[in-house]
């Protein structure tokens, strides 16, 4: 795949992952809304790295959201590098045993529309970026 191709990949992948984490919104799945919401900034992030990378648009195979940002040359200001710091533990939490139960009690329907709010406005920036 080219840039531009590897590069749309990951916006309609992410694209669809978006979409996921709402249905799981609408139906009180809020542990998994918020993984999802992790998978579609990730995606994102890729899709950035992609489109500046033309030579070599594979983007690293890590989920760390604040690396990915810094491997694209993304300036983060404070509350978006805290923003993907928080997502970063929603890939931890929702995936591994010993820190479900404690995600699944921080995940009330509040907690996760504020971090959802959050999420969408970090893809808005990350979508700007990719236009």
């Amino acid at each position: 795949m080219n840039s531009v191709d590897l590069m749309n990949y990951w916006i309609e992948s992410s694209n669809r992952d978006y979409e996921s984490m709402k249905k799981n919104f609408e139906t009180e799945q809020y542990t998994w809304a918020l993984f999802i919401g992790h998978l579609t900034i990730e995606k994102l992030l890729k899709a950035v790295y992609a489109k500046l990378n033309k030579d070599n648009p594979y983007p690293p195979k890590i989920h760390n959201l604040n690396i990915l940002a810094e491997k694209c040359n993304l300036e983060l200001d404070e509350r978006k590098a805290k923003i993907l710091m928080t997502c970063n533990s929603f890939n931890i939490s929702a995936r591994y045993e010993d820190y479900k139960n404690e995600f699944y009690e921080r995940c009330t329907k509040e907690y996760t529309a504020e971090q959802i709010k959050n999420i969408e406005e970090v893809r808005i920036w990350l979508k700007e970026i990719l236009m």
